[in-house]
């Protein structure tokens, strides 16, 4: 968009907003602003209300004896009895104590893990504005000055943002509560001075972003309770610390994200003013910063969270923090006696239903869009793909039971959240499995596909959503892209983001179409990236089909991305898939031109997949290292597969190398893209396994799966019929089992989008009307039919199949 274009678009309302904040920024630059440095003792008294103390307050003394002795606000229930916290956590996770102890250590010790890196070190004394990995220092300049996104200025600002959160904090914090041991609360004194020290008001990176003042703010509030009764905390540090807080407010306030990123930033900036207004209510500011959040906080909800429960960035970690942004809020307004909106639980609610239906079979939870690598707070020790925490504590807040059943077990945050109360809501729950097996989120465009809630299920989440929202900052070009778990095994997956702006080069790979596992045309991405949070083009998704039924789901969309090119591409994708069985997709490429198409399919660290050549099936690839295994199977004219270097981040900052596998076809004009997806057993011989190989058709495509449960017969249609030797049908989709290749009469049959259907030169099948999809499985003489109409017993032939399904369900 051009600025002209840009300018005509600004409200009123953001030219103010933007002009106030021009104008704050400028009289800081200028030494005219008072919010420029910290307060002197005698005016920062001033901005506390004395009827909150008996005895006022008058020193810094006086100041933290009232914030140790004071019994409201209450915090999270955790706080209100360290000896019972304490028993409770020793008691469920014996093991953890060390883990968390020998964490403590090294960063007392001066090493850093943070995001996707170890054993990070910032000097000795800490050097605040050190990003160690390129050796770049973010100049002391005034934080609007500073380019953070200029990497030869910065080197990776997420890295020195993360240290500048002070999440760690409250792992010094409990091991101080598990061990008494006064030089951990001594370290993060320490800590906290020279930070101050170094930080002063408004110069340096770590005043740039205002979420990152938020979440700073956030965890010395946390820190404040987990060491109030150290003598480490002395007045001196919290009468001085308070300043701080009290700018890193009048900061949030004024450069509030509402027209700059209207997104996790100013939603977590709300919530930190919320935080310091309800916790901090001596500030005489505080009910104004306590309702400014609150009413951020529920405005945003309508728009941040789609009708279905997905977050409207299109990203699962953002999403993420979303739903523990909310969690907080509403935690820490039941704490302090606040009244929220009904909307608020409901759209809570929501939020954990669509990270409940996402998590793959092992756990873990798939990273589509970017993931950042952060936490609101940090309580657990969980890896970062791991989102289970958050269902553990919605499953005690909502006493949901399919929450529990996919949470698996109690997580430790939710411990320090809702206290051991928390403990003995969840126990009481009796876990049952969620509902539903596949889902679809429409507005949001994620369509699961599982045949299970075991741990050996197979499991499918397939993309056909909007690409962002503004400039989709966190969005990837990942159209009709797809992750898949096979037997529960991870074995397809979106690679993550490693980076925003530690190298451009790894940014847009990260994100481009070739680093998801669907279609590329001319090896162009479907949406092309400008910047490392911007985009020149856009694709637009549509979904076109979504039917599940008991036995199989289906998935059908397009989306134009590929319309920008000189000789236009249409691309739309068709999944089929038959539970415990396998899926079969398949892509169809419209264009008047010459192009090369790719299918890219990324696997998971820890598999080993190899390209086979069967004697009868041809060539395939095929994961068999695991305890469950994985054939891919695809077929086009003039195609072949090759092997491509490739990497994975399981979380920012951490990469690991993995093999993707490209299957690439030249074709001119239309052209069909088929992928057979068989789950298998790892221990299985090649003779053994699964196998597809394509048999001769007219008007359509047809294939051969012959494995341990049958002998299979899967047609496509892509003329008025489709016939092969033993099948005709004017179906889109035809499949049928058979016992064996030589039986007569189909044990199974799935139809999708048809009216006829034939066998061995008979009809079977026939209806006046399109049958949306038909599902048959015999019993005995009888075929079971289930339809969207409903479910019935009939025998094959049916001639007239509306008048015999009527008959039936009559009961005539």
């Amino acid at each position: 968009m051009s600025k002209l274009a840009r300018i005509k678009r600004t409200s009123l309302d953001e030219v103010r907003v933007r002009g106030v904040q021009a104008l704050s920024a400028f009289t800081e630059r200028c030494g005219w602003s008072a919010r420029a440095k910290l307060p002197a003792d005698q005016k920062f008294f001033a901005l506390l209300d004395d009827s909150r103390s008996t005895v006022g307050f008058k020193s810094d003394a006086a100041l933290l004896r009232h914030f140790q002795s004071r019994s409201e606000p209450a915090f999270f229930s955790a706080f209100t009895d360290q000896e019972k916290t304490v028993a409770a956590f020793r008691e469920r996770w014996p093991q953890a104590e060390a883990s968390i102890i020998e964490k403590a250590d090294r960063l007392r010790a001066g090493s850093f893990d943070l995001l996707g890196l170890r054993d990070l070190r910032f000097g000795d004394p800490l050097d605040w504005q050190l990003e160690p990995i390129a050796g770049k220092r973010a100049p002391l300049v005034h934080w609007s000055r500073l380019n953070y996104l200029d990497a030869a200025v910065t080197g990776d600002k997420k890295i020195v943002w993360e240290l500048n959160r002070h999440q760690y904090f409250t792992t010094l914090g409990q091991a101080y509560w598990l061990t008494g041991d006064e030089s951990y609360a001594h370290c993060f004194a320490a800590h906290l001075v020279s930070w101050m020290d170094q930080n002063p008001p408004k110069l340096g990176i770590n005043w740039a972003s205002s979420l990152e003042v938020g979440f700073r703010s956030i965890s010395w509030l946390w820190a404040f309770h987990f060491f109030s009764g150290s003598a480490a905390l002395t007045p001196q540090v919290f009468l001085r610390a308070l300043k701080f807080l009290y700018l890193h407010a009048r900061h949030l306030e004024t450069y509030l994200s509402t027209y700059f990123s209207p997104n996790t930033h100013l939603t977590g900036e709300a919530l930190a003013l919320f935080y310091l207004g309800s916790l901090l209510p001596e500030f005489r500011a505080a009910a104004r910063w306590r309702e400014t959040g609150r009413r951020i906080l529920c405005e945003q909800l309508a728009r941040h969270v789609l009708p279905d429960g997905v977050y409207f960035e299109q990203s699962s970690y953002y999403h993420r923090y979303t739903t523990d942004f909310y969690t907080h809020f509403l935690i820490l307004s039941q704490a302090t006696g606040e009244s929220l909106p009904a909307e608020v639980d409901q759209k809570l609610r929501l939020l954990l239903d669509h990270l409940m239906y996402i998590t793959r079979p092992d756990g873990t939870t798939p990273f589509f869009g970017d993931d950042d690598g952060g936490r609101l707070v940090m309580l657990d020790r969980r890896p970062a793909n791991d989102f289970r925490a958050a269902l553990s504590t919605g499953a005690a807040l909502f006493q949901r039971s399919d929450y529990k059943y996919v949470a698996g077990e109690l997580a430790e945050e939710t411990l320090w959240v809702l206290g051991p109360q928390g403990i003995a809501d969840f126990d009481r729950i009796r876990a049952e499995p969620p509902e539903k097996q596949s889902m679809a989120f429409a507005d949001g465009g994620y369509y699961i596909m599982r045949d299970g809630w075991t741990a050996a299920s197979n499991y499918l989440l397939l993309d056909c959503g909007p690409h962002g929202i503004n400039n989709c900052g966190h969005a990837h070009a990942d159209a009709l892209a797809f992750e898949l778990a096979a037997r529960g095994k991870t074995m397809l997956v979106d690679p993550g983001t490693y980076t925003y702006t530690g190298s451009r080069e790894l940014r847009d790979w990260f994100r481009s179409s070739a680093a998801h596992n669907t279609l590329t045309v001319d090896a162009e991405s479907s949406s092309v990236s400008a910047g490392p949070f911007s985009w020149s083009t856009i694709a637009k998704c549509r979904t076109d089909r979504w039917l599940s039924c008991e036995r199989f789901d289906y998935f059908e969309g397009t989306h134009d991305g590929y319309l920008r090119l000189g000789s236009p591409v249409a691309h739309s994708r068709g999944v089929l898939f038959l539970k415990d069985d396998y899926w079969v997709i398949w892509d169809r490429v419209q264009s008047s031109g010459k192009h090369r198409y790719d299918l890219w399919f990324h696997f998971e660290v820890g598999t080993s997949p190899k390209l086979e050549f069967a004697d009868d099936f041809g060539a395939r690839v095929r994961e068999a290292s695991a305890e469950a295994g994985l054939e891919i199977s695809s077929f086009a004219r003039k195609a072949s597969w090759r092997r491509e270097e490739a990497s994975v981040s399981h979380c920012y900052g951490e990469r690991a190398a993995v093999g993707a596998y490209v299957f690439s076809a030249i074709a001119s004009g239309a052209d069909d893209l088929f992928t057979f997806l068989l789950p298998g057993s790892a221990t299985a011989t090649p003779e053994a396994a699964k196998g597809v190989c394509e048999i001769e058709a007219i008007g359509g495509r047809a294939f051969e799966v012959v494995g341990e449960s049958g002998y299979d017969i899967v047609m496509m249609k892509t003329g008025e019929r489709v016939e092969m030797a033993r099948l005709a049908s004017d179906f889109e989709w035809t499949w049928a089992r058979f016992a064996d290749e030589g039986a007569n009469v189909p044990d199974e049959l799935v139809l999708v989008g048809g009216r006829r259907l034939e066998l061995e030169g008979k009809e079977v099948l026939r209806s006046e009307r399109r049958i949306n999809y038909l599902v048959a499985s015999r019993r005995g003489s009888h075929f079971r039919i289930e339809t969207d109409e409903g479910v019935l017993e009939l025998s094959l032939p049916i001639h007239d199949f509306e008048s015999a399904f009527a008959k039936a369900k009559s009961g005539d």
